[in-house]
């Protein structure tokens, strides 16, 4: 899959949440949605891009927005890291990729010369209507955060 660019519609997806819920991106219709890929739960990284979600929470409600996480772990271990770390918001379970190889976040990578595929971490805002506002890969867990907060507040 390419990448998705701004003015992009957003692929629609069906998932179960950290509560074993079905979810569905259409379900969030008439709001902005931060919509962020992570390796793994509990991982320096992905920690650091969490909880940067979590403490900017209140001004990504306050835009009318919501975030929701998305990585291949399992109902219950997104359920053990929202409560380790108190995450205010949904994790989503992409156990066979299919989410994150819809927004281009899933790819080869590259760790001490070995090749693999994995997730891309990366993030999406998903405007009212469904399109992509702005699409951010490779980013860091720091600069995802102020990226998806600049881009929400326009």
């Amino acid at each position: 899959m390419s990448k998705l660019k701004a003015g992009d519609p957003a692929p629609d997806f069906n998932a179960q949440t950290d509560q074993g819920q079905p979810i569905s991106l259409k379900d969030y219709r008439g709001k902005q949605v931060v919509l962020y890929f992570y390796p793994k739960d509990n991982t320096s990284g992905c920690t650091a891009q969490a909880c940067g979600f979590r403490d900017a929470y209140p001004k990504i409600e306050a835009g009318n927005a919501v975030v929701l996480g998305v990585s291949p772990d399992s109902a219950a271990s997104h359920l053990r890291f929202k409560d380790k770390y108190e995450l205010p918001f949904t994790l989503l379970v992409d156990s066979d990729h299919s989410i994150a190889v819809a927004y281009g976040a899933w790819g080869e990578k590259s760790m001490y010369g070995r090749k693999y595929m994995g997730i891309i971490r990366s993030h999406f805002i998903i405007d009212e209507q469904g399109r992509v506002a702005d699409a951010q890969y490779k980013v860091s867990p720091k600069a995802s955060v102020e990226k998806a907060l600049r881009s929400l507040q326009g």
